[in-house]
């Protein structure tokens, strides 16, 4: 799935979801543009990692002065796509 961020440097994100025994999970992350080492950091953290657990300590993270961050961003792209 690829979602069009907003309010970031980070233009969007790539993600597929991975579903086994009836729980989501988080693959392939990719960022599109912003800040390349915190996005690919972000991408290999969140790797593997239930749906749900990356909303829940993801959403809300701000960047500096805006009132999101890519972070962010990938927790609301995650629960718009569950």
């Amino acid at each position: 799935m690829t979602y069009k961020t907003h309010g970031t440097c980070s233009q969007a994100i790539d993600f597929d979801i991975e579903e086994r025994d009836g729980v989501k999970y988080v693959k392939n992350v990719k960022f599109m543009g912003g800040c390349n080492g915190n996005t690919k950091g972000v991408a290999s953290l969140v790797e593997g990692m239930p749906v749900d657990e990356v909303i829940k300590r993801l959403e809300g993270i701000t960047c500096g002065f805006k009132p999101t961050s890519c972070p962010d961003q990938l927790a609301k792209a995650l629960k718009e796509a569950k």
